[in-house]
């Protein structure tokens, strides 16, 4: 009997134009965490100032998640997702034009960012209901594998190309950049259709209660949740601290911009080898790759000359994008679909809790003791939170007899989670774990 293979997804019309989309914002989004941090930090002078900017953007992200969560399963994510992009286009316009003015006032820009993070809590759990819903759970890891080295492929030019923007036409023009990538994903969002049954209705408090207990019953996800948290900390730290020790003690923001594109690079070489390796225990090797983190804060601590910082950032952030393909995987097979998005809610919001901490604390602890002694107590800090999962049976045990395998089926891994990326995405990328939180 002959055996049919399954549809390709860029075959499929709906998931294509979610794949185009997404693309196409990354693309933008990956210009500005090196603009961003220039711009500031040229027209400021002070680490303090970027905290700021980072924190306006994360912290009302992390206030609303849960809240966007529960929506973004009640509501048919293709309309959030729609709104959010068209919001947080006209705060990524107002940041490049106020960047563009001859003298850029801090507030407007916070205020900018603020909105942008805002939007941002609406839109970040409506990825995995929106990939379930135009894929099949057969080919579910073929076409995060597939969004995944695209968006990994377009960060890898973002920072070469916020260098070309920053260094010739202004910064400004980075954000201008981005708020029409925002625009031109909203276009083809409108004409995605996909299909949305909404779990049963519930009041909010038993709605958000109802995702809570999804997370709560499983070990092998709030463990793991909690050294990603560690990691977007420690992330925090490292895009505070970075840009400032980049420029003064390594050679100049030319150090700055390749480290972000390392980082780039890094995200899509790990993408990539998760498609290939595929671990009987997908989630603690995932993990342990996170701990590879500490090596670039220890370099920067300790000023290591400028090739060996940067490698060692590219490496850590291949083990962030092995991690967001497996994880992303493992979390839409282990899921009902009625929770997916108030589970990728606080999957953000535990993830990134430790972020405007990091944020906060690092400028003060550089300011009180020098950056040497925050940087080398970060690095320790993620290393063990992230290896340390391997002691929960859960971590051990996931993907081994659901067939995730870190990549049971053709080709590969999954999706974005971090940064973001964006931890900074990174994006973790930063940002972005997974996550990218702004790399």
């Amino acid at each position: 009997m002959p055996v049919t293979l399954p549809q390709h997804p860029l075959r499929l019309p709906d998931f294509r134009l979610l794949f185009l989309g997404r693309t196409i914002s990354t693309l933008g989004d990956a210009v500005v965490p090196a603009a961003l941090a220039i711009a500031v930090t040229r027209a400021t002078g002070s680490s303090g100032a970027l905290a700021l900017v980072l924190g306006c953007a994360m912290v009302p992200r992390l206030l609303l998640l849960p809240l966007g969560g529960v929506v973004g399963d009640r509501v048919n994510p293709r309309l959030v997702a729609l709104v959010t992009d068209l919001v947080r286009a006209a705060a990524q316009l107002a940041v490049g034009l106020e960047l563009l003015a001859d003298q850029p006032r801090l507030a407007p820009i916070a205020a900018a960012e603020a909105v942008g993070g805002i939007a941002s809590a609406f839109a970040i759990p409506t990825a995995t209901p929106l990939v379930a819903a135009t894929v099949a759970g057969p080919q579910r890891m073929r076409a995060n594998a597939l969004l995944a080295s695209a968006a990994n492929a377009a960060r890898l030019g973002g920072p070469a190309l916020a260098g070309v923007l920053v260094w010739t036409a202004g910064a400004g023009w980075a954000f201008l950049l981005d708020g029409a990538s925002f625009l031109v994903s909203a276009a083809l969002l409108a004409r995605l259709r996909v299909r949305h049954t909404p779990g049963e209705r519930r009041s909010l408090r038993a709605d958000l209660l109802h995702g809570w207990g999804e997370v709560r019953s499983r070990d092998w996800y709030w463990t793991s949740l909690v050294g990603h948290g560690v990691w977007n900390g420690a992330a925090a730290v490292l895009l505070t601290l970075g840009p400032l020790i980049a420029t003064r003690r390594l050679g100049g923001e030319g150090v700055w911009i390749a480290m972000t594109q390392a980082a780039a690079f890094g995200v899509l070489a790990g993408s990539l080898l998760a498609g290939r390796y595929r671990p009987r225990r997908p989630v603690l090797v995932a993990n342990l790759g996170l701990s590879l983190y500490a090596l670039p804060l220890a370099a920067l601590a300790v000023a290591a000359p400028a090739p060996v910082t940067v490698a060692a950032y590219a490496l850590a952030m291949t083990g962030l994008g092995f991690l967001s393909p497996v994880w992303q995987t493992v979390v839409q097979q282990e899921f009902p679909p009625q929770v997916l998005a108030r589970v990728t809610s606080y999957d953000w919001l535990l993830s990134l809790a430790a972020a405007p901490l990091g944020y906060t604390l690092a400028p003060l602890a550089a300011d009180a003791w020098g950056s040497t002694g925050p940087l080398l107590v970060t690095a320790a800090l993620v290393a063990l939170a992230c290896a340390g999962t391997a002691a929960v049976p859960g971590v051990r045990r996931v993907g081994r007899s659901t067939g995730t395998d870190a990549g049971a089926g053709a080709g590969a891994g999954t999706g974005t989670c971090v940064v973001d990326e964006h931890p900074g995405n990174p994006e973790k990328v930063a940002g972005t774990v997974r996550r990218n939180p702004t790399i």
